[in-house]
């Protein structure tokens, strides 16, 4: 289907998903397909509204993202905390939906309690923070988060995840299936993606605060030792791989070369016949005698359009995209894991779950929201021809198999086995690459322009030695 067609398809799509409250647009469905039972498809999730955001903000439809804004925050945690079975201050839910024969005033908010594995949802105050972000920069409507409400929220966020942990290291904690990869997938820990959308998120919340206080100063010192972290113990080249066999193990004291204990023995064989030599990429995952070398998309590219990585970091990833593009883009965009989990290693990691068999779903499937993040990334590095040739990819499969949730296979070729079809963030992130295309300025919207600058302010015993640096 050619672009303006299947653009008008998505729009129709989309419109028909839309979640109302009080005769209120307040969001939309994360599907409207019924062919495999409605499940907890017909709800608004906040991540997935937050990819979908941006679309409505191009098509000058604000209002939908503006009272998604003020619904979420209605919904935040305002009590609680220290009693176990209650969300803490300052969550928000992972999604909402209008209550099931209720008087179409009242929402049903689920904060993990309704979710596969009971997983409280790390990642919506991150998705919240980022689409009032884009929200303020496309409408001019600074006021909204200006307002008390929003101020609180906002400090509440801030005080939810940067206080309560036992934690030293900047990075955040967090349990496994936490986030967009909601499954279990080996994630627990320090995963990328979470560590990128705190990155954003803080930047968000460091333009939105008015006034000088705490909260404000802790975020920007928690931007700068989490910039500092991620460069120092993340990125990985031909380099850090050669630096990781010379490393010694063992090391105690202050000032040491193996800060977490890594082995030569556990660098994957694949990794070094995979990386070319001129690229490279954030590690999934980081902690003690672990390095998850597998290749997370989500996360590397929302640390491209944070600044979370650096220019020449944020070049030499989108370098891998070229040269390793049928692993990670090729007909069906994109690749979300690469590589799949298989056999024995498998059934530990994901517990045999069937749906993330190799391949599938968060196990290697392919995901179109993620042109979402693709989109801004690809513009920030100069690369629109990475963009043109993976919308072009979309526009082939997209529109013919009905907007599936994921693709399953080693090359992308079929719809997920349990994919729902007419999946919004599906069409929303292929409508805000293609408007990307059209105008490389609508990347503003989750981009930063000014780098944070990562003073060491570290102490000693968390270093690596000068030549890890």
């Amino acid at each position: 289907m050619a672009g303006n067609a299947l653009e008008a398809q998505a729009w129709d799509l989309l419109n028909h998903a839309r979640v109302t409250l009080g005769g209120r647009a307040i969001g939309v469905r994360a599907s409207t397909d019924e062919s495999l039972g409605t499940l907890n498809y017909d709800r608004c999730f906040v991540r997935d509204f937050a990819v979908c955001a941006p679309a409505f903000l191009l098509r000058n439809e604000a209002g939908i993202v503006r009272d998604f804004l003020v619904t979420v925050n209605a919904l935040q945690a305002r009590e609680g905390g220290l009693r176990a079975y209650e969300p803490r201050q300052g969550l928000m839910p992972a999604s909402f939906r209008p209550m099931p024969g209720g008087d179409g005033h009242t929402l049903d908010a689920d904060y993990g309690e309704e979710s596969i594995a009971r997983v409280t949802p790390v990642d919506s105050v991150f998705w919240w923070l980022i689409t009032l972000r884009a929200y303020t920069r496309a409408s001019g409507d600074a006021e909204l988060a200006r307002t008390e409400a929003f101020q609180q929220t906002i400090r509440r966020i801030l005080h939810l995840v940067l206080t309560g942990s036992f934690e030293m290291f900047p990075t955040l904690l967090v349990p496994e299936g936490s986030f967009m990869i909601d499954r279990r997938m080996g994630v627990y820990g320090h995963p990328l993606e979470v560590q990128s959308l705190f990155f954003a998120a803080l930047r968000a919340a460091d333009e939105l605060l008015t006034g000088d206080d705490g909260p404000g100063d802790a975020a920007r010192e928690r931007l700068r030792n989490l910039r500092l972290h991620v460069a120092r113990h993340y990125w990985l080249d031909r380099t850090t791989l050669d630096r990781l066999r010379e490393e010694g193990r063992d090391q105690f004291g202050e000032r040491v070369m193996n800060v977490y204990n890594v082995f030569p023995e556990s660098i994957p064989r694949w990794v070094e016949e995979w990386l070319p030599a001129d690229a490279g990429y954030l590690a999934g995952n980081i902690g003690p005698g672990r390095i998850d070398f597998r290749f997370f998309a989500q996360g590397n590219l929302v640390a491209v359009t944070a600044g979370l990585a650096d220019h020449d970091e944020a070049l030499r990833l989108m370098k891998l995209y070229d040269e390793r593009w049928d692993d990670l883009v090729g007909k069906a965009p994109l690749r979300i894991v690469y590589p799949a989990l298989k056999g024995e290693v498998w059934k530990v990691m994901t517990g045999a779950d069937a749906k993330n068999g190799p391949w599938q779903y968060h196990n290697g499937g392919r995901w179109p929201c993620l042109l979402w993040s693709f989109a801004p990334a690809a513009i920030a590095t100069g690369r629109t021809d990475l963009l043109e040739r993976a919308v072009a990819a979309a526009e082939k499969r997209l529109g013919e198999d009905r907007w599936p949730e994921y693709y399953d296979g080693r090359r992308g070729a079929r719809p997920g086995k349990l994919a729902r079809r007419l999946q919004s963030w599906s069409m929303a992130a292929y409508l805000y690459a293609k408007a990307c295309l059209r105008d490389p300025a609508a990347a503003d919207l989750y981009r930063w322009d000014e780098d944070v600058e990562p003073e060491d302010a570290t102490p000693a015993r968390f270093r690596s030695s000068p030549s890890t640096a």
